[in-house]
């Protein structure tokens, strides 16, 4: 299995977080929040199960929730960085997992575009976003050296790499990014994470589309690893050929058994069940929403 040795004692059971996030237009009439369907079943794809971490909770009962799950996905959207309720609740959660991640307590987390770029605000302690010519267009990954030297592409095959770099696979669609000056010009930044990847917009300005901390189990994707299996609205650039497919599964493979080194668990089984997706019924919007099929809550 990707990144595990037979030493390491393993969570064959584990429950990663979505971070649910506002509903936005119309949707709004519908619930307050939700969480888009596609991130579910990229995770459980690869053998995880989905607990939704609702907004507007205490700390103390986001503490909680932290020593109850394995892992936390910050998905993409559209929030402040720094003054929404999203960008509050991540934090609690960043910095509970530095702590544990201090204390040997391996607590993965994976942003996804705007979670990757909440990773970067949290980190730096400001929004370092400018506008990109970068929605709905798919691109390739420019690996630096230090892709060498990555967790989440160590398994990748050389061919697979090259593939990456040659073809354009990546679904992006956000209309911000972090670019490679503003990265490379943080000493916070640069100094945190490794800089897997850049990808060009179509003005050809380069921004950062892959990156991982050096000494914490923290990942983040400008892109969308989950759109080449389940983005199927056919005006999005999410390519679904065997490469793509192949690709997105190693990532959400890599991810889970990141979690499956944190041992967290819930106090009782019905705490366990009541936390999970599963007792919640998703709703198919069809060509209603990018993601096809939503998880409303609140």
């Amino acid at each position: 299995m990707n990144g595990l040795t037979n030493t390491e004692t393993l969570n064959d059971r584990p429950v990663i977080g979505i971070l649910a996030q506002h509903t936005l237009d119309e949707l709004a009439e519908v619930a307050k929040t939700y969480v888009a369907a596609p991130y579910v079943k990229y995770l459980e794809s690869a053998g995880s199960r989905v607990a939704v971490i609702r907004l507007y909770l205490n700390e103390s009962e986001y503490e909680k929730i932290f020593y109850s799950i394995n892992g936390l996905l910050l998905p993409g959207g559209a929030v402040d960085l720094e003054t929404s309720e999203f960008a509050r609740v991540a934090g609690i959660f960043y910095r509970l997992a530095l702590k544990a991640c201090d204390r040997g307590d391996h607590f993965p987390i994976w942003g996804t575009c705007m979670g990757q770029q909440l990773l970067t605000a949290l980190t730096s302690g400001e929004n370092l976003l400018s506008r990109t010519d970068s929605s709905n267009v798919a691109l390739t990954l420019e690996f630096t050296e230090e892709a060498k030297s990555s967790q989440m592409f160590k398994d990748f095959s050389p061919e697979m790499i090259r593939v990456l770099s040659d073809k354009p696979l990546t679904g992006n669609f956000h209309k911000y990014s972090v670019t490679v000056q503003a990265f490379e010009s943080n000493e916070k930044l640069r100094s945190f994470y490794r800089l897997v990847s850049s990808s060009t917009d179509r003005q050809r300005v380069s921004f950062v589309s892959t990156m991982e901390a050096f000494k914490y189990p923290f990942y983040g994707t400008q892109w969308h690893p989950e759109a080449n299996r389940f983005l199927w609205k056919e005006s999005l650039a999410a390519p679904h050929c065997a490469h793509g497919v192949r690709m997105s599964y190693l990532l959400a493979e890599f991810f889970v058994n990141e979690a499956r080194k944190n041992l967290h668990c819930f106090e009782t089984k019905e705490e366990e069940e009541s936390a999970l997706i599963d007792s919640h019924k998703p709703v198919f919007l069809g060509d209603k929403s990018s993601f096809g099929t939503l998880y409303f809550f609140d």
